[in-house]
């Protein structure tokens, strides 16, 4: 149907009549999207169909990555371009006068995450069904995302609904013959059957339905199609009749109603737990079925699965499998839990042990009762190893301890592989966060440091600078983005620097364009453009940022000889709803922005901008446009990051830290070509112990007028508006030490005006920085799990 402009035009033309009973000229621009997708669906369901069946005919081994988050963005021209029919749609639209743009537009961000940790599981899907592996993604279909993000008049975080399916998901296939009963609640009754094993079961629970709607996950230049399977609840069948129906349908419907629900409150807890268990039951139910229906014996499970779990969200996957093998299939302990291990993997995304899930034992034993008494068996059983092979370390790796579930003791103790996600991060979950497990299962750790997709964050979303590399290096890299390094050929040479820039200046002036048309301020192209795009967190360290930019406006104020390469700092994030520190942060960035942007003595030299609803399509514009890319989490605390990948894969100069994968960004373009400050993980360790805030407040007279204007009245009425931020520095001691990097943050960033104001020596850093990006491919990364952890080949 795509073989040609003409051959899509009949089909298209004639698929709108089918489905709407019209001719198209009278169709509505809504229509036409939707009956795109369904045709680009359609077309790609062929390699979908031929993936499933090849893998049952060659016995391949399946990998499944369990995420509460993919956060895949939009994925029209995604598909369109990795099926390699972009231009043929395109042309054929345009000849029946339809703008391929206006389609585009019409398609919603997907509302499956948050953050980095969905962005970087929607890469994995891409690189796997790029490199022929066959991986599926299993999660819940979110009715309404996150929230969407408004900024109202006084500078306030404001959460209303996103309601991305408003036109329908023209990617899903609904199959409700595969869907699955999940209970919770309940009593357990235990009888022994003729063999003497003991049998468990679950009395009077609420039952509820998983229906999967499956998303094709489309390759590029491949047959190897891959599915997105995502579970949506809805009423089961299986209700008791004194059951209050209109309460309970609320229950079933809050379970993929939102990412992430509130969990301050007891309600939330039990909301949370039971996306959790939702979502992997579901999977496992599935799992389990498709191999019965090759295999017909579960024996080799772990030898054609492989369950990779991202983060600690889907740990219960564990506890799940165990479940089933022993109540469902009669497999002894032993075997089951062979089987288990040796089929899940855990990567781990934090070095905050805050951060590390727990759970109630008594919501867990209430909600969950069968997982909860499996979940005990496995501690006592594990704590008994412990005492015999390394007595002492008990309580250290308890998973049952302190009335909670420790849930990242209960992924490593289940799983065979545990993984870090930056060399730094990886080498710190061994020596501190978990340096008890690394004593006992030193095998188990490994390092996979993340990627991103190329195709999505530069060949697809940077036209201007695929372009750019085409000429320069030819397309072999657009399949093989190892041979992006070719590009070093070229970054001594001016022409070749000044058309990178020219490339910058055209995507700078897109990006001006959106935050015009998004908040009404106008930014200087020719300003330096320094960005900070992540989620909204104190380690994260905004607030520095935001501390650098009020010294500077005190110095432009107080000093008419004051000047400075004119700077446009962005900002785009969402924080937490229920997280007060963050909401607050953000509302200072608008109202600094407020006094800032209109105050004629700054006379241009600074623009503070915030991009609302921060997305994947809005990144896509935002990232290729920056100069200047903020990763200045305080080192030790960023598990790796993948915003800093994609800066850098388009040409931005990592203005950082050494945390997180910023380490090895370093490691590739040395220190000529990035520009790294602040104390390193072992300084602040050292310094920990005998932080003082105040010493650094009293003794550095701009910092301390920086933080002062938190509650001086200069960016509000009310001096106790922001004192929550102040309180934060001054009377929890700074946490993360922001005072203690401030003095070489502030040099950090005179360098990088010193180094901006040569243009032509700038670009060939950017240049080096996009031709090492291909250390940061996911496809690369795709390639180690494969290899050292899953186990999988490539699909011929």
């Amino acid at each position: 149907m795509f073989k040609n402009k003409e051959t899509f035009k009949e089909i298209f033309k004639r698929r709108i009549e089918e489905t709407y009973g019209r001719h198209i000229d009278t169709t509505d621009i809504t229509e036409k999207y939707i009956v795109l997708g369904n045709l680009i669906r359609d077309y790609a369901s062929l390699n979908w169909m031929d993936s499933k069946e090849k893998t049952v005919k060659n016995n391949e081994k399946q990998m499944y990555y369990f995420s509460m988050e993919f956060l895949i963005g939009r994925l029209m021209s995604n598909n369109l371009m990795n099926l390699g029919i972009y231009e043929v749609v395109k042309d054929g639209l345009n000849d029946l006068g339809i703008d391929i743009a206006a389609l585009e537009e019409l398609e919603s961000d997907a509302g499956l995450g948050n953050g980095g940790l969905g962005r970087l599981a929607a890469c994995f899907m891409d690189s796997l069904a790029s490199n022929n592996y066959l991986g599926n993604g299993n999660c819940i279909r979110y009715e309404y995302g996150l929230f969407k993000q408004i900024i109202d008049e006084n500078g306030n975080q404001i959460e209303v609904p996103d309601q991305w399916l408003k036109l329908g998901n023209i990617w899903e296939v609904r199959k409700p013959k595969h869907a699955v009963d999940v209970s919770f609640w309940g009593h357990l009754t235990m009888d022994v059957n003729s063999k003497g094993k003991m049998k468990f079961k679950l009395h009077d629970a609420e039952h509820i339905t998983a229906i999967p709607y499956d998303m094709p996950i489309i390759g590029q230049n491949t047959k190897v199609t891959n599915t997105l399977r995502l579970w949506s609840a809805e009423a089961s069948e299986k209700l008791p009749h004194n059951i209050d129906f209109q309460k309970y349908i609320a229950d079933t419907k809050a379970i993929n109603l939102n990412v992430y629900p509130d969990d301050s409150t007891m309600e939330g807890k039990v909301l949370r737990l039971k996306q959790q268990y939702f979502f992997v039951c579901a999977g496992i139910a599935s799992i389990i079925k498709t191999h019965l229906e090759t295999y017909k014996t579960l024996d080799n499970l772990a030898s054609k699965v492989a369950i990779q779990l991202n983060d600690t969200h889907p740990v219960l996957a564990i506890v799940e499998l165990l479940r089933v093998l022993m109540d469902d299939y009669d497999y002894e302990w032993n075997e089951a839990w062979d089987i288990t291990v040796n089929t899940m993997a855990y990567t781990n995304h934090t070095v905050l042990s805050e951060a590390l899930e727990r759970w109630p034992i008594n919501l867990m034993e209430k909600l969950l009762p069968r997982i909860y008494l499996i979940i005990d068996e496995i501690n006592r059983r594990f704590l008994s190893y412990v005492r015999h092979k390394h007595y002492g370390l008990e309580n250290a790796v308890a998973i049952l301890k302190d009335g909670q579930v420790h849930m990242a003791n209960l992924a490593i103790v289940g799983s065979h592989s545990v993984n870090g996600v930056a060399k730094i991060h990886s080498n710190l979950i061994k020596t501190d966060l978990f340096k008890e497990f690394s004593i006992i299962y030193p095998e188990k750790f490994n390092n996979k440091t993340n990627g991103i997709t190329q195709r999505r964050w530069l060949l697809y979303s940077n036209p201007e600078l695929r372009n750019l590399i085409d000429n320069k290096i030819g397309t072999h890299y657009h399949t093989e983005f190892d041979s992006i390094r070719k590009l070093l050929e070229f970054v001594d040479d001016e022409n070749t620097q000044n058309e990178f820039l020219n490339v910058k200046k055209r995507r700078k002036e897109i990006l001006a364009k959106f935050i015009f048309e998004k908040t009404g301020i106008k930014v200087d192209v020719n300003s330096i453009f320094d960005t900070q795009a992540k989620r909204l967190h104190a380690y994260k360290r905004q607030l520095l940022n935001v501390l650098h930019i009020i010294m500077l406006y005190q110095e432009i104020v107080s000093n008419p000889e004051f000047e400075i390469t004119p700077r446009t700092f962005i900002f785009a994030a969402k924080a937490a709803p229920s997280y007060s520190f963050a909401k607050n942060v953000i509302k200072l960035i608008n109202k600094i922005a407020n006094v800032i942007n209109n105050d004629p003595y700054v006379r241009g030299m600074i623009k503070i901008v915030f991009i609302p609803n921060y997305s994947v399509s809005i990144a896509e514009i935002l990232i290729n446009a920056s100069d200047v890319s903020e990763q200045i989490s305080l080192a030790g605390k960023e598990a790796s990051g993948t915003g800093n990948m994609k800066f850098m894969m388009n040409g931005a100069i990592t203005l950082g830290t050494l945390d997180g994968a910023n380490v090895e960004i370093d490691e590739q373009v040395g220190r000529e070509n990035d520009v790294i400050f602040g104390l390193t993980v072992d300084e602040v360790n050292k310094l920990k112990e005998s932080y003082n805030a105040f010493d650094y407040y009293i003794n550095n007279e701009k910092l301390k007028k920086a933080v002062d204007s938190l509650i001086d009245l200069t960016w509000s009425n009310d001096a106790n508006e922001f004192r929550v931020i102040f309180d934060e520095l001054m009377s929890k001691n700074d946490e993360y030490m922001l005072f203690a990097d401030f003095d070489s943050y502030v040099k950090a960033q005179k360098e990088i005006e010193k180094r901006y104001s040569n243009k032509n020596a700038w670009a060939k850093s950017c240049l080096i920085n996009i031709a090492k990006s291909y250390v940061f491919s996911s496809d690369r990364t795709i390639d180690e799990y494969a290899k050292d952890i899953w186990n999988i080949r490539k699909m011929r």
